[in-house]
């Protein structure tokens, strides 16, 4: 009971400050590239964070830092494919702990969530990266709470986009319910997802 008040008084927070203090996306930056960290969910979502990472411009977006879930081992075999296919070796993989496994209860994700942010805070900082791409499901939580964090005390300016998948027509994941309040775009694939803190983009993935 104390972890959910605790997050509902770090949401009520954050939103405050997202709202006063939102960036923009990497594009146009004078730096030569934007070192991405991209956050592979499972099955359908790797396929389509694959998808729209395969669209981005290699030599600009490098290098990749993959991080999947520890149980996950088809997400790694695909992105292991996908970069062979680009003929590309600026990348890596990284794993962490689930946020929350299928079938697991409300209340015992909150400390699984906590003991994943946990876990991810060394790995982010050494990172530091300059893009968070991600398109749920839990396994990226953990991650941009990590990244938010970073660039509130002022460690790094991480830009965090959410793409929310192509299959929710009319409400928004758990994740970008979430993610709302910590990263700087939420993009949503159909209008009826449109909202005060997400922006209709259309199919993408």
């Amino acid at each position: 009971m104390i972890s959910l008040v605790l997050l509902i008084v770090v949401i009520f927070l954050t939103t405050v400050f997202v709202h006063l203090n939102r960036t923009s996306l990497p594009v146009g930056r004078s730096r030569k590239t934007v070192k991405t960290l991209i956050i592979a969910g499972s099955g359908g979502h790797t396929a389509e964070i694959l998808r729209l990472t395969s669209s981005l411009q290699l030599d600009i977006y490098t290098p990749r830092h993959y991080v999947v879930a520890r149980t996950d081992e088809m997400s790694l075999d695909k992105i292991n494919e996908m970069e062979r296919k680009m003929d590309s070796s600026d990348y890596s993989i990284h794993k962490i702990p689930r946020s929350r496994e299928v079938g697991q209860s409300w209340i015992t994700s909150i400390f699984t969530t906590l003991y994943a942010c946990i876990y991810s805070l060394p790995l982010v900082l050494r990172i530091k990266p300059d893009l968070l791409l991600c398109n749920g499901p839990g396994t990226c939580v953990p991650i941009c709470i990590v990244g938010f964090f970073m660039k509130v005390i002022g460690i790094h300016n991480v830009v965090m986009v959410y793409v929310e998948s192509m299959c929710r027509i009319y409400r928004l994941s758990l994740s970008a319910n979430i993610l709302q309040y910590f990263a700087d775009n939420i993009l949503v694939q159909w209008p009826n997802l449109v909202n005060e803190r997400t922006l209709y983009i259309g199919r993408v993935v």
